[in-house]
């Protein structure tokens, strides 16, 4: 889906280290969009680049089924918008490993989507996590672990 280039990632990382000398010893961190359609995608990294959005909440079989590294405290990543533009940097401040019946109003707050409450929270992430379950033949369960990754925005270029 991404139609930009890497350069235009590179560029964007640049313009941060120019402003912000303290992470020139840093590579360049990966970039990706939230969530699974354009719609939410691009809703989401409006969030983040305004300062709403403030978490995000992976399951953990995300990480186990593509083999991926769970995020740690000082992890920088470039979110971007559906098609790939970069939108802003933002820094892990804390991990959470929580099941998905203990999530608390306060995370769903935090994640800041919709209304921001628990409510939404669960009826949303319910039905993305049983959509990316679904190719793979396996079912959504209350108890599932989701890593609840906490991040502050640190640049944005709006």
């Amino acid at each position: 889906m991404n139609t930009n280039t890497k350069s235009d990632i590179d560029k964007f990382w640049n313009r941060f280290l120019s402003s912000n000398p303290d992470y020139s010893t840093k590579t360049i961190p990966p970039h990706y969009f939230f969530c699974d359609n354009k719609k939410d995608a691009d809703e989401c990294a409006d969030l983040v680049v305004k300062d709403i959005k403030k978490a995000t909440a992976t399951s953990r079989w995300w990480f186990n089924q593509h083999k991926e590294c769970l995020p740690k405290v000082d992890d920088l990543a470039i979110v971007t918008d559906w098609i790939g533009n970069p939108k802003a940097i933002i820094e892990t401040t804390k991990v959470e490993h929580v099941a998905f019946n203990k999530i608390t109003a306060e995370f769903a707050e935090i994640e800041g989507e919709g209304d921001k409450s628990l409510e939404y929270w669960k009826k949303v992430h319910l039905a993305y996590y049983e959509r990316e379950m679904e190719s793979y033949n396996d079912e959504f369960d209350e108890n599932m672990i989701i890593v609840c990754e906490h991040f502050r925005r640190i640049y944005s270029e709006v």
